[in-house]
């Protein structure tokens, strides 16, 4: 081997680390986050089983009922989040060239599942007991535990944001739309409790749970289309893409972006496009200036897994010219 080409190698070996020592921080640290969320996500369901389970025991409510299923699969889908967060943060190998990130949307998918099949229970179950109402007894114990199930739910979503703002996690904002849908619910069945204990209203209660019902409904169908945008590759917005082609032309150096692609890996962003260049530039000098374009990019997409393939103006000119395509095209 000549001293050239090792020289060569070696180069790019640096630059390979140096460019991976870039992303592996912030990566580090979402992932770390995602964790310690997941974690308490789990326990927090444990908690809020317990909880209604007890609750349920003393006041024999149909929106107690609704709202202990609904943690039961809770519990089983955050279960799901904690392993898949786990196995999305898994490195590249030679079988997962890209990653393990669209573990996230597969464990969104099935959170979604769980949810529609606790929806349908719990409607079924709400529509039996308003044609044969049923007294609400212990109706101080419901309330009460309920009143502490929100306050539980709510400090988890509270936590389950901050992760997000640090990871972008899919699993986890689908767990936290999930947790998020429960505590309106559990203020839904707050009412039902009330009116079935103090008011004598027990039809109440079991609209309450109806309401829960079309609550957790809907809260899983955004779930599911998040995670199949996801699945089938789904471009990133466009005004992200915008912000991407403006970060990479913003050096005059670079004349032109085509053939922009994105998608999403769990919370790695996929960034593939084509750049015009003037053909004069040399070799190290067109890589210098695409590693700052890719650094700019990184700015506000820490995570981003970025691939830029130069194309010499003259070559790339008349096909923009006669196409009239926009830089995605």
């Amino acid at each position: 081997m000549s001293l050239a080409r090792l020289v060569c190698g070696l180069g790019t070996a640096t630059a390979f680390r140096d460019k991976t020592a870039m992303t592996a921080a912030p990566q580090d640290e979402a992932h770390a986050a995602n964790r310690d969320v997941t974690r308490l996500s789990v326990a927090v369901a444990v908690i809020l089983i317990a909880l209604k389970a007890f609750a349920l025991g003393a006041s024999g409510s149909v929106s107690i009922l609704a709202s202990l299923a609904d943690s039961v699969l809770d519990l089983l889908a955050s279960l799901g989040v904690f392993f898949a967060v786990r196995w999305a943060a898994a490195p590249p190998n030679p079988e997962h060239r890209f990653g393990h990130g669209k573990g996230e949307a597969l464990a969104a998918l099935v959170q979604a599942g769980l949810v529609f099949a606790s929806s349908a229970f719990i409607g079924w179950e709400a529509i039996q007991r308003m044609f044969d109402p049923r007294p609400v007894t212990g109706g101080a114990w419901g309330v009460g535990v309920i009143a502490i199930s929100m306050a539980v739910t709510g400090f988890l979503v509270w936590r389950q944001s901050q992760a997000i703002r640090k990871s972008g996690s899919m699993a986890v904002q689908a767990d936290r739309a999930h947790y998020a849908a429960d505590l309106g619910a559990n203020a839904v069945v707050l009412i039902g409790v009330f009116s079935g204990a103090f008011l004598s209203a027990p039809g109440l209660d079991a609209a309450a749970g109806l309401v829960v019902t079309v609550w957790l409904f809907w809260g899983a169908t955004g779930v599911l289309r998040n995670a199949a945008d996801q699945l089938l590759d789904r471009a990133a917005p466009d005004a992200d893409q915008v912000a991407i082609t403006t970060a990479v032309l913003s050096d005059p150096r670079i004349t032109g972006v085509h053939r922009l692609r994105t998608r999403l890996a769990g919370s790695v962003l996929m960034v593939q496009m084509h750049v015009d260049m003037d053909p004069a530039l040399t070799l190290g000098q067109a890589h210098d200036i695409l590693e700052e374009a890719e650094v700019r990019i990184r700015a506000r997409w820490p995570q981003a897994d970025i691939m830029i393939h130069p194309d010499p103006r003259a070559a790339s000119a008349p096909a923009e010219a006669s196409g009239g395509k926009g830089p995605w095209s």
